[in-house]
């Protein structure tokens, strides 16, 4: 009975090991531990080898990069203002004024003036000079045209009451008259003769003797008669108060 109750007793003893073996092995096998290797498993991939991680990373540099596309537009952006900036001021054009509005008038005579010489039918026995200016300065045709027909050694007078009120001013390509009364429409003139060249000289501002070069107008293949009745007028700025002497 001894022996039995023994080899019971040791049977019990094995039993509750084993049951505590069990507990021990279902401890070892619960819910924290799988959240534990959950972790361990959770924190290393998200460093090293998880896809997701990747992903993250390439978004990261695209958003640098859209980061720094942003800076380079807004360098960009800063430097073409700049750059407009800089090319408005430099072809911003600056105004200027025509060189014959801003010039100093010259003294009109043949080097900067055309000088052409016409018979009229009315008045008889006259003749229109009529000069325009050629340069690109205005000019001033000071008192009358020094006249000489053929080989004349004088000039011919003035008719005092033609003078105008104000020197004849003409700007590039307007016109100036003076009309020269070539004979005696009555034929009271002395020493007619025919003449077939013609020169004309101009004066400057004080009156006295030619400046410049003279022009040499071209007369009609026949010539024309002068007498010593011949005599100019002041130079006009129109060409009808010319032609009324």
């Amino acid at each position: 009975m001894s022996n039995l109750r023994t080899s019971r007793i040791r049977l019990a003893g094995a039993a509750a090991t084993a049951v505590l073996a069990t507990l021990s092995l279902g401890a070892c096998s619960d819910g924290a531990g799988v959240k534990d290797e959950g972790a361990s498993t959770t924190v290393q991939p998200s460093k090293n080898t998880n896809p997701d991680s990747g992903t993250d990373a390439s978004n990261a540099d695209s958003d640098s990069g859209s980061s720094s596309n942003s800076s380079n537009s807004a360098g960009s952006s800063g430097a073409k203002t700049s750059t407009n900036g800089s090319g408005t001021t430099a072809h911003t054009p600056t105004s200027t004024t025509p060189a014959a509005s801003s010039a100093k008038p010259v003294t009109c005579e043949g080097s900067n003036t055309k000088t052409v010489a016409a018979p009229l039918n009315r008045p008889l026995n006259h003749m229109l000079l009529t000069v325009t200016n050629t340069g690109s300065k205005s000019c001033y045709l000071y008192g009358y045209p020094a006249v000489r027909f053929g080989e004349a050694q004088s000039v011919p007078p003035v008719i005092e009451d033609s003078q105008p009120q104000a020197v004849v001013t003409l700007q590039p390509g307007e016109s100036g008259y003076a009309s020269v009364n070539l004979s005696a429409a009555d034929g009271s003139g002395t020493n007619g003769h025919t003449v077939k060249s013609l020169s004309v000289y101009f004066q400057g501002r004080s009156g006295s003797g030619s400046v410049g070069t003279g022009a040499h107008p071209s007369l009609p293949a026949k010539g024309v008669y002068v007498d010593d009745s011949l005599k100019v007028t002041y130079w006009q700025q129109d060409m009808d108060d010319a032609i009324n002497w």
